[in-house]
């Protein structure tokens, strides 16, 4: 029994860090580029960025803490599936940490606008025209270095998918959903690597939702159902 409690809290608390990964996620990856950044309008982005700067300074600090929850999440997680199969449970572990990295070196675009935004002494001579320039190049730099990220946020879906899917304390459609996830960040990828005004499509946003319905399902799996203890002989 004191087992069984010990894995359902184990469950539990990795479906509260993974709640607050995807919390976090949802606002720096979608809420704030949403009311900040017009695509191919510098000059209302710029206002936006200088006008909104709390948002901003707050759109760094989340996608930061995302990640930070994303470094201890796939520890929990390889604690739970171990049993299912020790080595699908490492590479899920590499694979997602490898991701925490990049992201915080990627981070450092988004402090640079702000410096550009905030302290005018750096401006160096630039015309306002040549600072937006500016702040637009370090957003497209941030969102080609996210595209990275996402390659390592789809690989390390597989082989959680496939723990989920052989567990027997999680529901089979999750794994073959977080699975599927997998392949459509990846076929993402590929997309706006060699396919220009890729998101002007509208492909992109339906292939990610396997991976949105299984990651959040399996979040509140976790918090709401824990997990039970296996028997072992």
């Amino acid at each position: 029994m004191s087992t069984e409690l010990s894995n359902k809290k184990l469950a539990r608390i990795a479906g509260l860090i993974y709640l607050g990964v995807i919390l976090t996620g949802i606002f720096s990856l979608m809420y704030v580029p949403s009311k900040l950044v017009i695509s191919n309008n510098v000059s209302i982005t710029y206002q936006n960025i200088a006008s909104s700067q709390s948002l901003f300074r707050l759109w760094i600090v989340s996608g930061l803490l995302c990640y930070a929850f994303f470094l201890f999440l796939p520890l929990f997680l390889y604690k739970l599936l171990k049993p299912v199969n020790e080595n699908y449970a490492k590479l899920m572990v590499l694979l997602a940490i490898i991701s925490v990295p990049i992201f915080f070196l990627n981070a450092q675009n988004l402090f640079n606008i702000l410096s550009l935004v905030i302290d005018t002494n750096s401006h160096n001579g630039f015309s306002i025209e040549q600072i937006q320039s500016h702040v637009m190049l370090y957003l497209n730099q941030y969102e080609n270095g996210l595209r990275i990220v996402h390659i390592f946020s789809g690989l390390w879906l597989f082989p959680f998918g496939y723990l989920v899917s052989k567990s027997d304390f999680l529901p089979k459609i999750l794994g073959v959903l977080l699975m599927l996830g997998c392949f459509g960040y990846l076929i993402n990828f590929v997309g706006h690597t060699l396919i220009p005004n890729y998101s002007k499509i509208g492909i992109s946003s339906y292939i990610s939702l396997p991976a949105s319905f299984g990651e959040i399902g399996t979040c509140l799996w976790l918090l709401i159902m824990g997990a039970k203890d296996k028997k072992t002989t």
